[in-house]
């Protein structure tokens, strides 16, 4: 099909959490002017439809541990749209209802650490693998790049750990940052203008960091929508030379 809207075509990737959320309802309203039509949003959902509904805002179901589903999703959006100018991948693992991070060696589980894996540093390269179409056909009406960025956190940092521990989120999180180096590097060779980087979105209050935010000093546990607007504005600011970034949401760099 042919796209007829003149604003950005974003896809958000786990839209029903916390970030992610917050970052499609700051999406649908931005842009909008008397001379463009504003932007299209596209955001997936795991299980349940949710109940926010907007003009500009399509609903696609993708489980994100599923490849087949990673690809259905990308069919279901060919219906819709050529292109997309920015693909955001909000989903995260950190403890799940049964397990809760590892403070020691004795505690590490095979399944957990293998579902750490499979969503938090996988998923990112299944969905770069079927997505990249579309961000070939990114729009170019401005000097601005095509992005493609991942939620990380600083404890993936290698060389920031201190304090041990969180093995399995730990890894997984280091595991998506190299992925996603090498995912730069690549795309600089087959795609033009695209910015792949890596998000470290501060201490958010939602459910994946609920049971840790006793330890977080007054003043540095966020909003979802603040983190989000942070986020937001870091990554308009971004330049295809910035692709293969570690970026807080402040736009700092965070060493690997």
């Amino acid at each position: 099909m042919t796209d007829t809207t003149t604003g950005k075509t974003y896809l958000i990737i786990g839209g029903t959490g916390g970030i992610g959320r917050a970052m499609v309802e700051q999406l649908i309203n931005s842009e909008k002017s008397s001379e463009t039509d504003g932007p299209r949003v596209f955001a997936t959902y795991h299980r349940n439809v949710p109940d926010f509904a907007a003009d500009n805002l399509y609903w696609i179901p993708m489980n994100i541990c599923d490849e087949q589903s990673i690809q259905q999703a990308a069919d279901v959006l060919k219906q819709q749209t050529a292109h997309i100018d920015w693909v955001v991948n909000c989903a995260g693992l950190l403890h799940t209802d049964a397990q809760q991070p590892e403070k020691a060696l004795r505690q590490i589980e095979t399944a957990f650490f293998l579902q750490n894996m499979q969503v938090n540093a996988l998923a990112s390269l299944l969905i770069a693998k079927h997505f990249k179409p579309f961000l070939a056909n990114a729009q170019r009406t401005t000097n601005k790049p095509a992005v493609f960025a991942t939620i990380s956190a600083r404890v993936g940092s290698i060389s920031d750990n201190q304090l041990g521990g969180w093995y399995s989120y730990r890894m997984s999180k280091a595991a998506l940052n190299m992925g996603m180096k090498n995912l730069s590097i690549e795309w600089a060779r087959s795609l033009k203008d695209v910015c792949v980087v890596v998000m470290q979105p501060g201490t958010v209050n939602t459910q994946l960091s609920a049971p840790f935010q006793g330890n977080v000093a007054d003043g540095h546990l966020f909003s979802p929508a603040y983190s989000a607007e942070c986020l937001l504005e870091v990554l308009n600011g971004m330049t295809a030379a910035q692709s293969g970034s570690f970026v807080d949401w402040a736009g700092e760099s965070i060493p690997w």
